[in-house]
């Protein structure tokens, strides 16, 4: 059974890759709950079985490189998922519109003139009322690890 204990991250990767590191051979796509992992069997695209042993629960990133013990690399894809884009009327704006959504810790992916949360109704009610233009996208999703790493709780939002 091949293991997995090291991530290279996808800034590293990216470095290592320059630098004639072994280029991944395969990938495995993942959504963004899916790749929220400490230690799981785990079957790449095209079916090479591993067991991800990592000494901590880790979110592995969308262009991370899972380095095997044979020395074989798997390129962790983020799987697209139903998100919502939201946008502000100026970056003030997007800054009020983000407090307010981890307010509700809300797991989000900050970007520069954006931010994308899963669908959640009653928050997309409410950011509608505070001006907020909030779109349906499918793509993968990265959020934010908040301020003690990538280990944050993963939380479910019950509304009613």
């Amino acid at each position: 059974m091949y293991t997995c204990h090291h991530i290279e991250r996808a800034q590293a990767a990216s470095a290592n890759q320059q630098a004639n590191v072994v280029a991944p051979v395969d990938t495995v796509t993942l959504d963004e709950t899916d790749r929220r992992r400490r230690r799981l069997l785990m079957t790449s695209d095209a079916g090479i079985d591993f067991l991800l042993e990592l000494e901590s629960v880790t979110l592995l990133k969308h262009n991370d490189i899972l380095r095997l013990n044979d020395g074989r690399g798997i390129r962790v894809q983020a799987k697209p998922e139903a998100l919502y884009e939201i946008h502000g009327s100026d970056r003030q704006h997007l800054l009020t519109l983000t407090w307010h959504v981890g307010n509700r810790h809300i797991a989000s992916e900050i970007r520069e003139d954006h931010v994308r949360i899963r669908h959640d109704p009653v928050i997309r009610n409410m950011l509608e009322h505070l001006g907020a233009k909030v779109c349906e996208v499918q793509a993968g999703f990265n959020p934010e690890g908040g301020a003690y790493g990538d280990t944050h709780a993963h939380h479910t939002q019950h509304h009613g």
